[in-house]
């Protein structure tokens, strides 16, 4: 299906942290079913104690050619969630662009691993604004957007399995997570009289650079009883018909599926609500 036909034809998309990862799989898949796009990523480290290589220009970039081969158009711009100021500005260029906002996703995100007790105020600030406050800075600069242009639409925010459950050794991540399905759940209130729909995604293990092994690990072998607290990871299994069953990482086009049907009409009756996105491993 071409992305001119598609059924988020002529509507706009704001998508933050959009230069890589789950982010570039949003803004690709709602450009493929016909949304024009506002794409930000900082683009460069948010602290030192963020220890994953930070996205790039060249990864923004990338992204715009992605969309830009379904069809659509973008606006791409290096913002700082924790830039209020600079989020409006984008969001304000954007509907000036393309004349709309129907859809939010909120997905920029940053994770470390330590002990609540030990780790350091950057490091725990870090984390909290930028999941947590850049997640409300988000919602402050675009919902205002979607409102005034009267046309309903949906915001989808990315949490994850740990805004579900208590996960020791990154608690300041699971603080902000659960932190933001408590914003999905208020504003789904706030703005259901503009016929707006607001969604929390809690996607677990998902293949991007936020996955660090090693730091993981490291945590794992400090403290093993930890490791009892997360839930085991998918594996790769054959089913009776000889294919394929649950493998080790989900991508993160998997988990775009997901953000394009609550973007789109198939989800119109879903709101306030918290989507797992894990595979069933949560239950284990």
């Amino acid at each position: 299906m071409a992305a001119t036909d598609g059924p988020l034809s002529g509507q706009v998309a704001f998508i933050t942290g959009a230069a890589r990862g789950q982010g570039r799989a949003h803004a690709v898949r709602l450009a493929s079913e016909g949304a024009d796009i506002i794409a930000i990523d900082i683009c460069k480290p948010v602290s030192d104690t963020i220890t994953y290589p930070a996205a790039t220009s060249e990864d923004l970039a990338e992204t715009v050619r992605a969309v830009e081969a379904t069809g659509r158009k973008v606006l791409a711009r290096e913002v700082d969630v924790r830039d209020l100021a600079a989020l409006q500005q984008v969001v304000a260029d954007g509907v000036e662009q393309f004349g709309r906002l129907d859809i939010i996703v909120a997905n920029a995100g940053v994770l470390s691993w330590g002990r609540m007790f030990e780790m350091s105020e950057e490091q725990w600030d870090a984390v909290i604004d930028v999941n947590l406050s850049g997640t409300w800075r988000t919602i402050r600069a675009a919902v205002p957007a979607m409102i005034e242009a009267g046309n309903g639409g949906s915001v989808v925010v990315v949490s994850s399995s740990a805004g579900l459950k208590a996960t020791p050794g990154n608690s300041h991540y699971g603080a902000s997570k659960h932190g933001v399905v408590a914003l999905t759940n208020a504003l789904a209130l706030e703005v259901g009289e503009f016929g707006i729909r607001v969604n929390s995604i809690h996607p677990y293990s998902v293949d991007t650079p936020m996955i660090e092994p090693h730091a993981m690990m490291e945590i794992f072998g400090k403290y093993p009883t930890y490791i009892h607290s997360f839930s085991p990871m998918p594996y790769v299994a054959v089913n009776h018909d000889g294919k394929e069953g649950l493998k080790e990482f989900m991508q993160p086009t998997e988990v775009a599926d997901v953000v394009a049907w609550l973007a789109g009409p198939g989800s119109s009756t879903i709101s306030g609500s918290q989507i797992a996105v894990d595979r069933g491993t949560m239950k284990y």
